[in-house]
């Protein structure tokens, strides 16, 4: 099995990246399902988060009201760490055995974990490769509001509220430029693709 995970800021092309080395036969594994999938009603997380924070945060079918969590942690880092210290390691347990999952399935698959908090959630699963998506600031400010509709200020509060992009280039083994046309960025993760298939030929 050949391990990739992928991080980049909101709205820095990870998505599109992902599809295209999907498109190539990668099985793609994303984090942020994953941290929806272990709050579900009747997991040990959501006990946790109801337990920390009160029940006033699930909705009236007792699933977890992330938009109302969200706002209570927004600019609050002692209870954003709260949160993060019960959903971290749940997601981290999930992965694992999807992972494993994966491998058994095909001992050399290639798996995508698109990961956005790799570097503030220290994910420390053994990857061959980390390859960050990478776009200025302008353009992910640019893209959150044109493709999600946020307004300008909402929009920056998102980007500025991640860890500095410097913190993901410093670990980065493949830095993929998504500034550019979306043709150059999937030309990119061509390249990527390619780099692998290589490696591993020669493995």
């Amino acid at each position: 099995m050949y391990l990739i995970g992928l991080t980049g800021g909101i709205a820095s092309g990870k998505s599109t990246v992902a599809r295209r080395l999907v498109e190539h036969g990668a099985v793609h594994l994303d984090a942020d399902r994953l941290a929806r999938r272990v709050v579900e009603p009747g997991t040990p997380a959501l006990a946790a988060i109801v337990e920390a924070f009160g029940a006033e945060f699930l909705r009236a079918d007792g699933t977890l009201d992330r938009e109302k969590l969200g706002k209570r942690i927004f600019g609050d880092d002692a209870a954003r760490a709260r949160l993060n210290a019960i959903v971290h390691p749940a997601v981290r347990e999930l992965s694992g055995r999807l992972i494993a999952k994966a491998e058994a399935e095909d001992p050399s698959a290639v798996v995508v974990y698109d990961v956005p908090l790799l570097v503030e959630a220290s994910v420390d699963h053994p990857f061959d490769l980390i390859v960050v998506t990478n776009a200025p600031r302008r353009t992910q400010v640019k893209r959150l509001v044109e493709e999600r509709g946020l307004d300008a200020l909402q929009a920056e509060a998102r980007v500025d509220a991640q860890v500095d992009n410097t913190a993901r280039l410093a670990i980065a083994d493949v830095v993929i430029d998504t500034d550019d046309t979306l043709a150059h960025t999937m030309s990119q993760a061509d390249a990527l693709w390619a780099r692998i298939v290589e490696e591993r030929s020669r493995a």
